[in-house]
């Protein structure tokens, strides 16, 4: 089993801001909560900086939006 303990961030926290959180805090994955404080999902540094590179990126995109465009396109998340 994988160890699933280490920063947790809201959904609505853009991609930029979540690579800075994993560098400052020497991780390569976020666990992605809801409102609630729920884990929803987990993000890696590499996926947030593939959508970084992407043409569509802007400063707006959010974690949560990595999250459910992963969903959409049938790629597994960690489970929390």
């Amino acid at each position: 089993m994988e160890d699933l303990s280490g920063p947790r961030v809201g959904a609505d926290m853009t991609v930029e801001v979540a690579l800075s959180v994993m560098a400052g805090a020497g991780v390569t994955y976020l666990l992605v909560c809801d409102e609630d404080d729920q884990c929803t999902g987990s993000v890696t540094a590499a996926q947030l900086a593939v959508v970084r590179g992407g043409s569509a990126y802007t400063d707006r995109v959010r974690v949560g939006d990595v999250l459910t465009h992963r969903r959409s396109q049938g790629a597994l998340a960690l489970s929390c």
